[in-house]
C-alpha cells in the first residue's frame, strides 16, 4: 500500500485527503492554499513532532481488521467501510456539499462525515485533532449544547454533531448503535435538524455530480478512469476566482530524500491550460469560462513580463519559506510554503495563456464568448512571446540556477502567435491575421534552424543544445510539426532512447540543481503515449496507457511521479497534470462509439 492511496473530497472551495482507514490526513481551510488544519500527511516518520499525534480526524474501530474504500459511482462522495476481527463493521461517508441552490452554486467550506453501523455492535472512538499555524498551535476549545468550537486568532471551526460531545472531546470509545452525523466548518449556527441537513446535503450533492458527469462527452473505452479524473480536476478548481491549482498538497517529495519538495497549491498558467484543454475535450467548458475570468484579470494587469504561477486570488508574491513545525512527508522534510517559481522567467507562459483562451473565440455554447477586447489583451501576450522566444529562461521544468533558450519555451511562443493568427482570421481581422502569421513563421523558422541538432538527428532541448527533454514531444500536439514529419519522428526516437525507463518517461536525464532525476514524470509518459498514437504506433500506446492505469492508486488517482522500480507514487497529489494525461490518452486511443452502437 502506498502512502498516497488517498481519497479526495472537495467542492471547488477546498479539498481534503482521506486514507484507506478513513482518517483525514490533509485539508487546508478555508481554501487550498490556507493553513493545513489537518496536517498529518506532513508529520510522519521518526522525526514526527509530538510523535505525529495531531492534525487528523479519524473514526477508530476497536479491534480493527481491514477496510474497503470506493466512490459512489459518478460522484465525489467517498465511502469507507471498516471491519473488526469479530465481524462488526461501520461505514463512513465523506463529502463536501456542492449543488445549485437559489440559482447559485452552494459550496460551503464544510466537511461532512457520516458514520453508520453496518453489522453487529461496532465500538468506535472519534478523534478530532485539528491544529492551526502549520501544526504549531493547539486550538482553544469551547463546548456548546450540540457543538464544539476550535479556535485561535483568525480562525474558528465549529463541529455540529449528534454524537455525545463528551465522547468526542474526551475520545471515549462507545458503541455505535445508530448513525452519527458530523459537520465541520465555519463558526455558524446550524439552522434546522442536523440529520435532515446531512441527508439533504448528501442527496443533492450526489445529484449534482451525477448530472455533471452525465453531460460529459466520454470515450467508449476507459470511462471509469476518465470520469474519476474529470471529477478530480473539477475538485482542483477554486471556483470563486476561477483559478486551477496544480495539486492540493505541498512538499510531498518527487522522490525519497531528495529535497525536491515544492508547494503546488497555486495556479500555474501552464498546468491550467492543460486542464482546460482536457475538460474541453469532454465538452465540459464551464471550467474554461471560470478560468478565463481569472486569466483575463491577470493578462489585463501584465506589463512587460508575465510570471508563470499565481496565487488563487491572483497573489503575485509567493515567497518561499520553510516550515519547522512539521517533520515532512514520511519525515522527509523540508515542508515549504510558497514557491520561488513566481520569480522565474518561463517564456512558454505566453503560449499557455493564448491556447487556454483560443476556444472561447470559436465555441458558440459559451455564455461569454471571446470579444475583441479579450483578443486585444491576448495580442499583448503575443507581443511578449515574439519579444522573448529566443531569450534564455528557466524553462517549463523551472530550473533554478540555469538559463537557456529552451526549445519548448520557444515552441509555445510560436503557438501563441499561430493561434492569434487563427483567431484573427475567424474574427475577420485580416491585417491582424497576417501580422501574427508572419511572426509565427519567423519563430518557426528560427526553431527549425537553431534547435535542430544534426549530429543527434533530433531537435535539442535548447538552441544549440546537445540533449533532449520530454517537452519536445509537444511539437506534434500543438501543431508545430505534423506527426509524419521525419524531424518529429527522429526526435521521438531520440527522446525514447534517452528518457524512457521501462514503460515510463523521465522529463530529462541530465543532473539539475538537485542531482539526476530518480522518478518518472507522469505527464511526460502521457505525452509519449500521445506521440506514439499520432505516428501510428497505437498498439504500443495502448500498452503503455494500460501500464499507467495500473500505476494509479486503488481510487483511480495519480500523483506527479512514479518510481519505475517499485511502482510507488511520489510528488504532490492529486496532480492535475497526471489526471489530464488520463483523459487525453483515453480520448485519443479509444475505439469509436460506432464500433459498438
Amino acid at each position: 500500500m502506498s502512502t498516497l492511496d488517498l481519497g479526495v473530497i472537495g467542492n471547488s472551495s477546498y479539498g481534503a485527503l482521506i486514507n484507506p482507514q478513513g482518517r483525514i490526513v490533509w485539508s487546508c481551510l478555508p481554501r487550498f492554499d490556507g493553513d493545513p488544519v489537518f496536517c498529518d500527511l506532513l508529520n510522519g516518520g521518526d522525526n514526527a513532532v509530538d510523535g505525529g499525534n495531531f492534525g487528523f480526524w479519524e473514526i477508530d474501530l476497536a479491534d480493527f481488521d481491514r477496510s474497503e474504500q470506493n466512490y459512489e459511482p459518478n460522484t465525489a462522495i467517498l465511502k469507507t467501510r471498516l471491519y473488526d476481527k469479530q465481524g462488526n463493521a461501520v461505514e463512513l461517508t465523506d463529502f463536501a456539499p456542492r449543488y445549485l441552490n437559489h440559482g447559485r452554486m452552494f459550496r460551503p467550506v464544510t466537511i461532512m462525515r457520516r458514520v453508520a453501523p453496518l453489522t453487529g455492535t461496532p465500538r468506535i472512538t472519534i478523534r478530532l485533532r485539528p491544529r492551526f499555524n502549520w501544526g504549531a498551535r493547539v486550538p482553544d476549545v469551547s463546548r456548546g449544547t450540540n457543538h464544539v468550537r476550535f479556535f485561535h486568532t483568525g480562525q474558528t471551526l465549529r463541529l455540529n454533531t449528534n454524537a455525545p460531545l463528551t465522547y468526542v472531546l474526551d475520545e471515549v470509545p462507545f458503541l455505535l448503535e445508530e448513525p452519527v452525523d458530523m459537520m465541520l466548518g465555519p463558526d455558524e449556527p446550524l439552522a434546522g435538524n442536523l440529520r435532515e441537513t446531512a441527508n439533504t446535503f448528501e442527496e443533492r450533492t450526489a445529484d449534482y455530480w451525477r448530472t455533471w458527469v452525465r453531460r460529459l462527452a466520454l470515450p467508449l473505452e476507459w470511462q471509469d478512469a476518465v470520469i474519476r479524473a474529470a471529477i478530480t480536476l473539477k475538485l482542483c478548481t477554486y471556483e470563486e476566482t476561477g483559478a486551477i491549482i496544480a495539486a492540493m498538497t505541498t512538499s510531498v517529495p518527487e522522490a525519497a530524500h531528495t529535497q525536491r519538495n515544492w508547494d503546488y497549491r497555486y495556479c500555474w498558467l501552464r498546468d491550467a491550460f492543460f486542464v482546460v484543454r482536457a475538460l474541453n475535450s469532454l465538452s465540459e467548458v464551464e471550467t474554461m469560462e471560470h478560468y478565463l475570468r481569472y486569466l483575463h484579470n491577470i493578462v489585463g494587469e501584465a506589463n512587460d513580463h508575465l510570471q508563470p504561477v499565481w496565487g488563487i486570488s491572483r497573489e503575485g508574491a509567493l515567497v518561499e519559506n520553510e516550515i519547522t513545525s512539521l517533520s515532512g512527508y514520511r519525515g522527509m522534510g523540508p515542508v515549504r510554503v510558497g514557491n520561488q517559481a513566481y520569480e522565474h522567467f518561463q517564456h512558454d507562459v505566453y503560449g499557455n495563456v493564448v491556447l487556454a483562451a483560443s476556444q472561447s473565440f470559436l465555441d458558440q455554447r459559451l455564455f461569454k464568448p471571446g470579444t475583441e477586447e479579450n483578443f486585444s489583451r491576448l495580442e499583448h501576450m503575443g507581443e511578449l512571446a515574439f519579444k522573448t522566444y529566443n531569450q534564455p529562461d528557466a524553462g517549463m521544468w523551472e530550473l533554478r540556477t540555469r538559463a537557456r533558450v529552451h526549445t519548448s519555451s520557444s515552441l509555445m511562443c510560436w503557438a501563441a502567435c499561430d493561434r492569434l493568427a487563427k483567431i484573427a482570421r475567424h474574427m475577420d481581422f485580416t491585417d491582424r491575421a497576417m501580422y501574427w502569421q508572419e511572426r509565427a513563421d519567423i519563430i518557426h523558422s528560427t526553431i527549425t534552424s537553431e534547435a535542430w541538432n544534426e549530429d543527434m538527428e533530433s531537435f535539442a532541448e535548447s538552441f544549440g543544445g546537445k540533449g533532449v527533454e520530454a517537452g519536445l514531444l509537444l511539437m506534434a500536439e500543438v501543431g508545430f510539426l505534423k506527426p509524419d514529419d521525419e524531424r518529429f519522428q527522429k526526435t521521438l526516437d531520440a527522446v525514447e532512447r534517452t528518457l524512457k525507463r521501462g514503460k515510463h518517461m523521465y522529463r530529462y536525464a541530465e543532473a539539475d540543481d538537485f542531482g539526476e532525476p530518480e522518478t518518472a514524470f507522469n505527464i511526460c509518459t502521457f505525452w509519449y503515449i500521445d506521440a506514439l498514437a499520432r505516428v501510428g504506433r497505437e498498439d504500443e500506446a495502448r500498452d503503455i496507457f494500460e501500464e499507467m492505469l495500473s500505476a494509479r492508486n486503488p481510487l483511480g488517482l495519480l500523483s506527479e511521479d512514479t518510481d519505475v522500480k517499485t511502482g510507488e507514487l511520489w510528488g504532490n497529489y492529486p496532480q492535475t497534470y497526471s489526471l489530464v494525461g488520463i483523459i487525453n490518452a483515453a480520448m485519443r486511443l479509444s475505439r469509436p462509439w460506432e464500433d459498438e452502437v
